[in-house]
């Protein structure tokens, strides 16, 4: 758990994916492409410890437990959180508060 802390303390958005998932996919295309946020991700299935990190995602309440979208430090959740805070567009908001995006 300590490590998952550590790792969100890296940017304002963090994204935690697995490399052959495609709602992860779409998720940090949504952030990196569409929205211009510089988030940090971390494929769990390509870093050492990832099975680890990915039982502290789901100990911390993410089923399944990628994609898990961290904004300012705070769990927002995994697909459907994001795409609904989107689609009421409450995301990019969050985002400005939390300093990921500035326009």
């Amino acid at each position: 758990m300590e490590r998952v802390t550590s790792m969100v303390s890296e940017r304002p958005v963090v994204i935690f994916s697995r490399s052959s998932c495609c709602m992860c996919h779409t998720i940090k295309t949504l952030f990196i492409t569409e929205l211009g946020v510089n988030a940090a991700v971390h494929e769990v299935d390509e870093i050492p410890r990832g099975r680890e990190i990915e039982q502290a995602l789901a100990r911390l309440g993410c089923n399944p437990s990628v994609p898990a979208v961290f904004i300012g430090r705070e769990l927002v959740g995994g697909t459907n959180e994001v795409m609904t805070l989107h689609l009421r567009r409450a995301l990019v908001p969050m985002l400005k508060r939390a300093g990921a995006i500035w326009l």
